[in-house]
């Protein structure tokens, strides 16, 4: 059991680490924009760089979990932070914008696909009465992450180039994939067998040698090789200018070819691409397309549009057509698969599915403090610092996993859905209060009230859902259930953001028109400072209306939570006969 609790702290702490790397993107940037060429006035054309890693990060999480199920958490846990070590490695090296936008995605395919595998592992490790705790320690950190991340980034970009945060992501994520992938095998181990281990695979190792060292010099270009007569050879297009159609980059591509020849006919391969391609047939591969299709529709419509003008952007009535065409397609495939992606009846029980649609209020409230907070801050306070401003959100955020791990204990004895319930009640009322704030009001200690109250609600109520989704459904199901909680939390992340938004502008120009003109206010002047203050006064109004719309989504979260978690047996009393009665 030691070595089971070990096994959890790492993928938690591997867990806090991707969620890190979530917000260090924020603050990098300006930088990474600049590396590839997109000048810092031009914001829109780095959206990519943003909605590549959601795009990884959600879409491939309902497969990710149900292969979870089907192959075993551990294999995953590992495999998801190879991935998210090679998406960093790509990041890295990136020279433009498909590769920075690639090298994202698949940091987010691997970060996203640690989250189930590790609520799913405390599933395997603790009765449903007893998960309670450890749900919300996974909860804690990472949310935890969310407040290290923008610090770690800070940290590195005062004395290292933005490249140096993914190398520490590639470094930190290959350790942490070597230490889970060692405790298992010990473990698995038995003290008393002499059997010798199996011989690596020293041919496929050599082949991924070569393709890694003639692709970083592919991406990286030292310039000295290049000036070389002879080694500048290499670097010189067939065809074209593109890097890969050089010597060294069809050395590359016909490296990258063998090496996943060797791993599809080697009896031992480096990386079993035979059993992962079974996993993904297994799992449903055609199901997950279909909802990876879908999810991703409704990323892009709202990810990539301008919140100031619009809900979604102007493609985003094609993206959303595509989602449901998707979304149709899938539930036709569902009911004719023999072994869907979903299996019939995996979530029959109202708290399994109830989970999801608390789960997407919760994110649709969050999105609100996460983003309107420190925009409040600016608009105000420090209107000339985007650090001091970025510090107010921290108060919110440190109560958060304080509330996680409360909120954790709370539900081994009390229903989850009234520990939810208050916890999203105690956000609203934060929400509320915040939707009163003036001016001069984050000057005043009072306001620390409302930021730790809603970070606090929040955390309490994340534990609870987890384990309401855990508890309500069965053991061969428990990664892909922990992924579409996980899901449905960032969709309305992406929803909520840009609905709450354009509500909250509608309530600003309506403002600004009731406003008189800068030359009457100040005597025939274009600008002056009471017309300043005029204006920051209806920004403030768009904030109190997004605040005002964040409280109804916790209200909404929290009255779901109270009637739909009633039968989640997640208490040590009488846990059998309310999973019966859940039934």
């Amino acid at each position: 059991m030691r070595s089971a609790r070990l096994l959890l702290g790492l993928a938690a702490v591997a867990v806090a680490f991707a969620a890190a790397d979530t917000y260090v993107v924020v603050l990098a940037l300006p930088d990474m924009m600049g590396s590839v060429g997109i000048p810092i006035d031009q914001l829109q054309r780095a959206a990519p760089i943003v909605s590549g890693f959601l795009l990884g990060y959600v879409a491939m999480l309902p497969l990710i979990g149900r292969i979870a199920d089907l192959r075993g958490r551990v294999p995953v846990l590992v495999a998801a932070l190879v991935l998210f070590a090679v998406g960093s490695l790509v990041t890295t090296l990136a020279y433009d914008m498909p590769t920075l936008v690639s090298g994202r995605f698949l940091q987010g395919v691997g970060g996203g696909g640690l989250v189930p595998a590790t609520l799913a592992l405390v599933a395997d490790l603790y009765p449903a009465e007893r998960r309670g705790v450890p749900l919300g320690v996974v909860s804690a950190v990472q949310e935890l992450g969310s407040v290290i991340g923008p610090l770690f980034g800070a940290l590195v970009l005062a004395v290292a180039d933005w490249r140096a945060i993914f190398l520490v992501n590639l470094a930190v994520g290959l350790v942490l994939a070597a230490a889970i992938r060692g405790l298992s095998v010990a473990e698995e181990r038995a003290p008393a067998s002499v059997s010798r281990p199996s011989r690596p695979d020293v041919l496929g190792a050599g082949v991924l040698l070569v393709t890694l060292a003639t692709g970083a010099l592919v991406f990286t270009r030292p310039s000295q090789l290049m000036r070389d007569l002879t080694w500048g050879q290499l670097f010189i297009p067939w065809a074209g200018d593109g890097r890969w159609l050089t010597p060294l980059g069809t050395v590359t591509i016909v490296a990258a070819v063998l090496f996943v020849a060797r791993c599809l006919t080697a009896r031992r391969p480096l990386v079993d691409l035979r059993g992962w391609g079974r996993s993904m047939r297994e799992a449903d591969l055609v199901g997950a397309l279909f909802l990876a299709a879908a999810l991703a529709g409704v990323i892009l419509a709202f990810a990539t549009a301008d919140p100031k003008v619009q809900v979604f952007s102007d493609q985003g009535l094609w993206y959303l057509l595509g989602a449901a065409v998707a979304a149709i397609g899938f539930a036709v495939h569902l009911r004719r698969a023999e072994a869907p992606l979903v299996p019939r009846g995996a979530l029959r029980r109202a708290p399994a599915w109830g989970a999801m649609l608390v789960s997407f209020f919760i994110g649709a409230a969050l999105i609100a403090a996460l983003i309107d907070i420190p925009i409040f801050a600016r608009t105000t306070v420090y209107p000339d610092s985007q650090l001091l401003a970025a510090l107010v959100l921290v108060r919110f955020l440190v109560a958060l996993p304080v509330g996680a791990v409360l909120g954790g204990y709370l539900t081994r004895n009390l229903p989850a859905g009234a520990v939810t319930a208050v916890g999203m009640a105690l956000a609203a009322f934060g929400f509320t209060l915040m939707s009163h704030w003036g001016l001069s009001s984050l000057d005043d200690l009072s306001a620390n009230v409302p930021l730790l109250l809603g970070g606090f609600g929040f955390g309490l109520a994340l534990a609870p859902v987890n384990a309401a989704v855990l508890a309500s459904t069965d053991d061969e199901v428990h990664g892909l259930s922990a992924a579409l909680v996980v899901v449905s939390r960032m969709v309305g992340m992406l929803v909520g953001i840009s609905a709450l938004t354009t509500i909250g502008l509608r309530r600003y120009y309506a403002e600004q028109a009731d406003l008189p003109t800068a030359r009457e206010i100040c005597h025939g002047s274009s600008r002056c400072q009471e017309f300043s203050d005029l204006l920051r006064v209806a920004g403030i109004a768009q904030e109190h209306t997004v605040f005002a719309g964040a409280a109804v989504c916790a209200v909404l979260a929290a009255v779901l939570a109270l009637a739909l978690f009633r039968t989640a047996p997640t208490r040590a009393v009488h846990t059998a006969q309310a999973l019966r009665a859940g039934g």
